[in-house]
């Protein structure tokens, strides 16, 4: 193996571009900002969605849609499948639901669902329960109560 045999080695990045070091390097004087103006200076950032005084494009654009996000209910959902953690005979109401992590927080209501099978009798009082949920906890022994 001589010296001429080596090859360049790709390290698979590209050197950043050094703007402001003079004339020859094609981005010196300066360094490729223009003329004057507000983007030739430090600290310029700009405002997001201006466009030179020209009536913006989220402005141009019309109005759509519909959002009941104010209105809308924060409902916290048990699937039936989850209450297999408590003990045969438990009474479960929302704050049980919490204190044992089932759920995060009660919200507006809490909503059990049918999702699962429930293996123990349980008292389970709720905002709302879904039609298989019921009877699922029926089914095993247990009382359905909306709060």
């Amino acid at each position: 193996m001589k010296l001429s045999d080596i090859k360049k080695v790709s390290l698979g990045h590209k050197a950043r571009k050094r703007v402001g070091r003079g004339p020859r390097s094609g981005h010196g004087k300066t360094a490729g900002r223009g003329h004057k103006g507000a983007n030739a200076r430090s600290g310029h950032s700009g405002q997001i969605g201006y466009e030179g005084g020209q009536t913006p494009l989220f402005r141009r654009l019309p109005k759509r849609g519909f959002s009941n996000a104010r209105a809308r209910l924060e409902i916290s959902i048990v699937n039936v499948g989850d209450l297999n953690v408590f003990p045969a005979g438990t009474e479960i109401t929302p704050e049980a639901l919490v204190k044992a992590r089932v759920i995060r927080k009660v919200g507006d209501a809490v909503k059990v669902l049918g999702g699962g099978a429930l293996d123990v009798p349980l008292k389970v009082s709720a905002h709302r329960f879904s039609e298989s949920a019921a009877r699922k906890i029926r089914e095993a022994g247990g009382e359905v109560k909306e709060l």
